[in-house]
């Protein structure tokens, strides 16, 4: 069965991706088939859980680089070498510039941490949006899978699930109950439904 050719872009303990090698492991992820992860931080865990399941890993780290440019450009080489189709980005800190999204139109999704358009944008990762959100007040929140394009958190959405927020939470707690009962749901299903598409629209094109 031809499959989509994904990487996963990441920065750290990799739950996120974790989700994605389980679902690709017990079928629910059957239309994409991980084949590498990429991390802009040599010490992630995520790159540990990569070489467990046998997946090629590899290490681009921005102060390594002159600039952006030569940044994306490592990036791309990687993914051209793996002939990629599909990158996902799995808690990935780095944002990438418009010259390099604009070559992977409706082929990169990210995961974020909020019910988009609430709480996202430049500056708004990790517990800095449960932070926000909790400082806002809100009764529910959740995450979003989306498309990536130039605006942080701008591109098209493909899924979304919603959260409780509850009394006494405090950033770690609720970031941890959106993970659960969100992101880590989502991702795998969202990725499975985009490689899916391409995999169809491949054959439809050999026809």
């Amino acid at each position: 069965m031809l499959k989509a050719q994904i990487a996963v872009l990441v920065s750290g303990g990799g739950t996120n991706l974790q989700q994605l090698l389980d679902a690709e492991q017990d079928g629910r992820l059957t239309h994409g088939e991980i084949v590498l992860v990429i991390s802009d931080h040599a010490d992630a865990y995520a790159l540990e859980r990569a070489e467990k399941r046998h997946v090629t890993t590899a290490i681009v780290e921005k102060k390594e680089c002159a600039d952006q440019k030569e940044f994306e450009q490592r990036i791309l080489a990687l993914l051209a070498q793996k002939h990629i189709d599909l990158i996902v980005l799995a808690g990935f800190m780095t944002i990438l510039s418009a010259d390099f999204t604009n070559q992977w139109p409706r082929r990169i999704i990210n995961v974020h941490p909020a019910l988009i358009p609430s709480f996202c944008g430049k500056g708004y990762y990790g517990l800095k949006v449960h932070e926000a959100a909790l400082d806002y007040g809100v009764k529910v929140t959740g995450a979003t899978v989306h498309f990536v394009n130039e605006v942080p958190d701008g591109g098209e959405i493909i899924m979304q699930k919603a959260v409780d927020v509850l009394p006494g939470d405090t950033p770690e707690i609720l970031q941890r109950r959106v993970m659960e009962q969100a992101e880590w749901i989502l991702l795998p299903a969202a990725t499975e439904l985009v490689a899916k598409t391409m995999i169809e629209d491949k054959e439809k094109a050999n026809d």
